[in-house]
């Protein structure tokens, strides 16, 4: 191998150099993989159960993103205020339980749709718990200046796992049964508790202490609300997260209803996007630096652009093909999203505000998602696909207008200020 190539290799895994790191992305891996083979099973469940219905697909990502909306920022505090290895720990024994609970009510047979959903209420329930812990967690285990490649190699593994899950729950689920496979994940979900419980007798490269001044949810709060950088990642958020990230929904519809195939074919669709997505997360691993405006807005049009022409293609297997660049400006965006916000906030309110941050980018799937689902229902598939390609283009089109107002607006009162 050359030097070079080498050095290229170093440079886009160096969070691995880190002893810490090594142990969590090993079971995040685990933890990942089991959150894909559940997300898939459970979708086909709904649509099982409810006889290809978007709405019901959308009040089960609702219900499973909702607690965001309810109490997302107590997450945030509580990963500020506790040693996060034990906060994932017990996240991890609960996300466990949840699942086994499901799953055997599942493979029972006496499962119906109202347990899903209160299944999927309260795996979201420890989600908002175990979000911002896990991305807070990634500055304590390497230094400031690896943070974005460890945040985007943590993307790495949750798109890997993406390739991976669906399609393996396709064939599992054709091959035994959707209760199989849920009892399966509860399993794998463990894999994170295991971590934590190696890292719990290891010291940590860059330990936050609380900040006497740091306060808790208003303080939070207050900072980032003066915080314009922050605000305009919130709003770009809201809308492409709310009304663009709902594929396990869009493309499940697609499969089903336009595409007329099974739950294997779904599982293609989502490892097309996944492949995509998996490249975006290395590419934005190799930053150094904290991303700028311009590189999220950009992303996000590219999103909105791939989004659309997923809903227009013919075949399952133009599809596919459209959905692996699709998927890698989806994280692309993400990733930028994600390090603008770490990299650009006060290390003792991290938690808190990356809480901020998730309760937009996915409790606006609570409040969208059940929209998408029914105007799905109302003008098919592919719509629903259209509607968040314009919204992912339009919205950061509208940000990218108001900064410039604003520049001309700063830049006049300068003008004038300077006139005698």
């Amino acid at each position: 191998m050359s030097p070079v190539l080498l050095g290229q290799l170093r440079h886009t895994f160096r969070a691995l150099a880190y002893p810490a790191f090594r142990v969590y992305a090993a079971g995040q891996l685990v933890g990942t993989l089991a959150f894909w083979l559940q997300t898939t099973a459970v979708s086909w469940l709904v649509l099982e159960l409810s006889g290809n219905s978007g709405t019901a697909l959308g009040w089960t990502l609702a219900l499973q993103f909702g607690p965001y909306l309810l109490f997302g920022l107590h997450g945030g505090k509580i990963a500020d205020s506790f040693d996060k290895r034990r906060v994932l720990l017990f996240c991890s024994l609960a996300s466990s339980a949840v699942i086994a609970v499901l799953g055997a009510v599942v493979f029972t047979g006496h499962i119906e749709l109202w347990m899903v959903y209160l299944g999927m209420f309260a795996f979201g329930s420890v989600a908002v718990v175990e979000g911002p812990a896990r991305q807070a967690f990634y500055s304590e285990i390497v230094e400031l200046e690896a943070l974005p490649n460890a945040v985007g190699l943590g993307s790495a593994i949750f798109n890997t796992s993406r390739i991976a899950g669906p399609a393996l729950a396709g064939v599992l689920i054709a091959v035994t049964s959707t209760g199989t496979v849920i009892v399966a994940c509860a399993v794998l979900a463990l894999g994170p508790a295991a971590a934590c419980a190696v890292l719990l007798r290891r010291s940590l490269s860059n330990p936050v202490h609380r900040r006497a001044d740091s306060g808790g949810i208003r303080e939070a709060l207050r900072y980032a609300g003066a915080r314009p950088d922050i605000i305009a990642v919130l709003v770009v958020s809201l809308l492409v997260s709310g009304f663009t990230f709902n594929f396990a929904l869009t493309l499940s519809m697609l499969a089903r209803t336009e595409f007329r195939t099974g739950a294997d074919s779904y599982g293609l669709l989502l490892t097309a996007l996944a492949v995509g997505a998996l490249a975006g997360s290395l590419a934005s691993g190799r930053r150094s630096g904290r991303p700028t405006l311009n590189t999220m807005l950009l992303s996000s049009s590219l999103l909105g652009v791939g989004t659309f022409a997923v809903g227009l293609a013919p075949s399952l297997w133009s599809a596919m093909a459209l959905l692996a660049p699709t998927g890698f400006a989806m994280v692309y965006y993400a990733q930028a999203a994600n390090q603008r916000v770490q990299m650009g906030v006060r290390a003792d309110f991290r938690g808190r505000v990356l809480s901020l941050y998730m309760l937009v980018f996915l409790g606006s799937t609570a409040v969208f998602a059940p929209i998408v689902g029914w105007f799905m229902e109302q003008y098919g598939a592919r719509a629903g696909l259209w509607l968040g390609g314009l919204i992912a283009v339009a919205t950061p089109a509208a940000v990218a207008l108001a900064k410039r107002a604003q520049v001309r607006r700063r830049a006049a009162a300068l003008g004038g200020k300077a006139m005698p």
